[in-house]
């Protein structure tokens, strides 16, 4: 059939985009092209075997036992057919009571650690040889020769640090095995101790019978998920009995006696009416598609933001097309696939906002020229909403004064009452904005923050704060990247970049520390007084839920104290401070690396010694 061999081609050709870390289509919709496939030709070879993954230059290795993928439950019925099966199995071996054990899918790259190999999946007999994985930093969770599992990105790392990156998380896990030459963001998120291989026997896990599982589904599946800090894509069930599993065997695709229970958002399909092009304080030039009204768990759906212009090059989305949206947890509803392709797809040639050309960034494209109004605006929107000390700075406040040529920071703090009124605001908003300067100026505010708040790439909050230890800000701006490169953490080309961005941005810095912001300065290493509190250039990690006081004040009580916080548990990290409900992941590494492991009261008791 012609249908057969095109759905065969193209789910070919998704796999192997997918296992380079490129995936062009979601897993959803390569999950429903494959059951379209199942349903047409249900002994088709595509559906027999593993989905090949392949790495070039890395060495073959024989698995022991097969790596194979797991099949897939969408709704109760396939779930309750699942257990039929292995009931019906365990009755005529004269089994009465059949456990079942569930823990969460993760999203990774599959490998098999034991102890002296470690080889990614491949095409499920065997694959590639990537023991090279440790030695550039990825942290094996309960240390070495646990079997199979899978490498992922601590969640909240990624989602803090590089979102805007990478498109998935797998992009990044992929291009660390695949090659010898790291990026440099991969390459601090292995520094950083955020890069985990994850056993299989290392994650947490439900065990009970079918009937107490259907009962408490839902409360099950969520529990398992809020323990876990890594991507996941759904959850595996297993049978516990081991004489059970091998009576019910496998196919050349899968284990009978396991099912991976995947559960989607709700979602809907609509219309692009139109594309708005927006642009970014960095000059990144972002898609927002206009769409027909769409009602999605309670919530009508007016605007979806693609990831970048590559993306609606690449998938033909534009007026016209029809697209699958999804909106899961009650989030920003992102595109799952593309229905209907548009034939009227082209991304623009000049800034929409200043008609300078545009230029391709990989993916995306970039407005090259720095004085961009639209670029202008969100620079200034970010830094009163990251200074945190001004209110009544908006969007539309702030287009406004930069029409009217007030596109600077020195600019804006040089306006009075009577300023605003002559650009048009009315007496009370003038003399809020007015007030609001003021008062941004006498408000005492962190010195990190007052510098991320700047908007140099390459340097948030948590980057900033690092910095700030070791350099007086005044002294910073005038950094050289070596001088950067030399601290823990910063690599070659990430230096480079906040050097000249501190170079270009160090008369607007100083200027606005002649103005005399009260800043809350951060302790340097090395300072005596810092050297008194037992805290002193510790590195921290809080985690769980604190019963006295919030984890982000904990966070900036013990930066006051010379502490550094770390977002996620490395060879560096000196104490695990654990709360309610603490993350088994963070526990079990801290335990494996031999960091000091504290419970809230008795880190009190350790600042009470102070």
């Amino acid at each position: 059939m012609e249908e057969v061999e095109k759905l065969v081609a193209d789910l070919q050709r998704y796999n192997r985009a997918y296992r380079e870390g490129r995936p062009l289509i979601s897993d959803s919709e390569y999950d429903l092209l494959v059951e379209r496939l199942r349903e047409l030709d249900p002994q088709n070879q595509f559906l027999q075997a593993v989905e090949p993954e392949t790495f070039e230059g890395k060495l073959e290795v024989r698995h022991p036992e097969p790596m194979l993928s797991t099949e897939k439950a969408y709704t109760e019925e396939q779930l309750r057919r699942f257990f039929a099966r292995v009931e019906k199995k365990a009755a005529r071996l004269g089994m009465e009571k059949v456990e079942y054990r569930m823990t969460p899918k993760l999203d990774g790259l599959a490998g098999r650690d034991d102890g002296r190999i470690f080889a990614t999946r491949g095409n499920g007999l065997v694959g590639y040889e990537i023991s090279s994985a440790f030695a550039k930093g990825v942290v094996p969770i309960g240390g070495r020769g646990h079997g199979v599992g899978e490498i992922v990105v601590v969640k909240s790392y990624f989602e803090t640090h590089l979102a805007d990156l990478f498109e998935h998380p797998r992009n990044m896990v992929v291009g660390i095995i695949a090659s010898d030459k790291i990026n440099e963001n991969a390459r601090k998120a292995l520094e950083d101790g955020a890069v985990h291989f994850v056993p299989y026997n290392q994650l947490p896990f439900w065990q009970g019978t079918a009937l107490q599982l259907l009962e408490n589904f839902r409360d099950i599946c969520k529990n398992l998920q809020e323990k876990v800090d890594y991507p996941t894509d759904g959850l595996v069930l297993e049978v516990v009995d081991q004489e059970l599993r091998r009576q019910m065997g496998a196919t050349t695709h899968h284990y009978r006696w396991q099912i991976a229970i995947k559960h989607k958002g709700e979602t809907g399909i609509t219309e692009v009416i139109g594309i708005q092009w927006q642009v970014g304080r960095t000059g990144n030039v972002t898609p927002v598609l206009e769409v027909e009204p769409l009602s999605l768990s309670g919530a009508t759906i007016r605007r979806v933001t693609a990831h970048h212009a590559g993306m609606v090059a690449k998938l033909g989305i534009g007026p016209g097309a029809k697209i699958e949206i999804i909106r899961s947890g009650e989030v920003i509803p992102k595109i799952e696939r593309v229905v209907l392709r548009s034939d009227d797809v082209e991304p623009p040639g000049n800034c929409p906002v200043c008609q300078q050309p545009l230029l391709w960034k990989g993916d995306f494209l970039r407005c090259l020229n720095s004085g961009c109004p639209a670029q202008l605006e969100q620079r200034i929107v970010h830094w009163f909403k990251t200074i945190g000390t001004a209110d009544w700075f908006g969007i539309q406040t702030v287009k406004k004064l930069v029409a009217a040529g007030y596109d600077s920071l020195e600019k804006i703090y040089s306006l009075t009452k009577e300023d605003f009124e002559k650009l048009g605001f009315g007496p009370v908003q003038s003399q809020n904005l007015a007030q609001a300067l003021q008062a941004s100026l006498s408000k005492p505010v962190e010195d990190w923050r007052f510098l991320a708040a700047f908007g140099i790439p390459d340097l948030g909050p948590g980057d900033s704060r690092r910095l700030l230890q070791h350099f007086r800000l005044e002294e910073l701006i005038h950094a050289k990247p070596e001088d950067i490169n030399a601290l823990d953490g910063f690599g070659e080309i990430t230096s480079s970049s906040i050097a000249q961005g501190l170079a270009e941005c160090r008369q607007t810095i100083q200027h606005m520390l002649n103005l005399g912001f009260v800043l809350e300065r951060s302790v340097l290493v090395g300072q005596e007084s810092k050297q008194q509190h037992p805290l002193s250039g510790k590195k921290i990690v809080f985690s769980g839920k604190m019963e006295h006081g919030s984890r982000n004040q904990m966070e900036q009580q013990a930066r006051k104290m010379g502490a550094q916080v770390q977002s996620a548990v490395s060879s560096k990290t000196d104490i695990l401070v654990c709360g309610h409900k603490v993350g088994l992941a963070k526990l079990e590494k801290a335990r494996q690396l031999g960091v000091r492991i504290l419970s809230e009261s008795e880190y009190l008791d350790l600042l009470a010694t102070a």
